[in-house]
């Protein structure tokens, strides 16, 4: 399948099974988005502050943070700038108040009463308009606004995969609720943007049958939901350290424990009984592994949706992983 060029995308929206990794897909891609002087802001509204973490800053407060320099550009370009902002729906109801209906000490008094604490965990599908309507408005913002930084790009590590459709089309919903008013024109406005071409929605999954089961299926719903369907991150890739002959030959039983011995004694090193038997064990566990991997990876090629991969780090997620990770994405072409 040929590369999509997401060159023309404002939301990146990244979900996939927990577990897969999505949350550093998101930032490694908010890096690579962030080359040629591009400025990028990466967003999280599960309240984990999981982007503090893995920038090894100080936990987010309600506020567009710089976290990072992007990427330098393919041709040595000078890297954009990274923001970060960690959405909870207490604070952008507030916001929401001030802005729609110049709510601004009245709304603080309403939290102080617990109105706002009420308004947020009564209907969960309020808690959901309220993240993405700060997403929309971080996306959709222009310089004409008074002290606001704009964004080439802004990348969302949205809920898993499991209520992906719901969390993005709960504005939907809203809409034929409201008849009319600032909320139906914003549950219009945020639907639109989540339906143009300016938006996107990147799977994350690992070579495993459940969360490509559940990428699959979460395609199948974003679909129905009328939002377009990005690219699928194949995650945690694990290195190919034997050949597919050496592989056919383990799962087939046809590698013996002579052989084994011998291999051992040529390389000078101790061919035992329970050395050989041990590393047979692993071998043929190994092999069975990549056979489920080639499996899983010929159902993501099923999809139709274009793939990326990305290794599995060994020495775990840091910074200069992060980086690592972001040149991958980009020299695959997915920023």
């Amino acid at each position: 399948m040929a590369t999509p060029d997401f060159s023309k995308v404002r939301l990146h929206i990244v979900t996939g099974k927990g577990g897969t990794g999505k949350s550093t897909v998101a930032a490694a891609l908010a890096l690579a988005l962030a080359s040629t002087g591009r400025n990028v802001l990466l967003c999280e509204v599960e309240g984990r502050q999981g982007i503090a973490r893995m920038f090894d800053v100080e936990p987010l407060p309600y506020a567009e943070r710089r976290v990072a320099t992007g990427l330098v550009g393919a041709q040595g370009e000078r890297g954009g700038v990274v923001h970060a902002l960690h959405i909870d729906p207490e604070s952008a109801l507030l916001e929401y108040l001030a802005m729609y209906y110049k709510l601004g000490r009245a709304g603080k008094a309403l939290d102080r009463f617990g109105v706002v604490e009420f308004a947020t965990t009564i209907a969960p599908g309020v808690r959901d308009v309220l993240l993405t309507g700060k997403v929309y408005e971080a996306t959709v913002r222009n310089a004409r606004k008074k002290n606001a930084v704009t964004y080439d790009a802004v990348v969302l590590d949205a809920p898993p995969t499991g209520r992906i459709a719901q969390f993005l089309g709960v504005n939907n919903e809203l809409a034929g609720l409201a008849r009319m008013g600032p909320i139906k024109s914003q549950a219009d406005s945020i639907t639109s943007l989540f339906r143009s071409p300016r938006t996107v929605c990147h799977l994350v999954t690992v070579l495993e049958e459940m969360p490509v089961q559940e990428t699959a299926d979460g395609i199948a719903d974003l679909r129905k939901q009328r939002i377009p369907v990005g690219g699928v991150v194949i995650n945690q890739v694990r290195p190919r350290d034997l050949d597919a002959d050496d592989l056919a030959a383990l799962r087939a039983g046809k590698v013996t424990k002579k052989r084994v011995a011998a291999e051992l004694t040529g390389a000078g090193l101790p061919g035992t009984a329970t050395l050989v038997a041990g590393l047979l064990a692993e071998g043929r566990d190994h092999a069975e592994r990549r056979a489920l991997e080639d499996s899983q990876r010929a159902v993501v090629e099923q999809l139709e949706v274009p793939s990326y991969e990305l290794p599995r780090l060994v020495g775990g997620i840091d910074l200069g992983g992060l980086y690592e990770l972001a040149r991958l994405l980009r020299d695959q072409g997915m920023a």
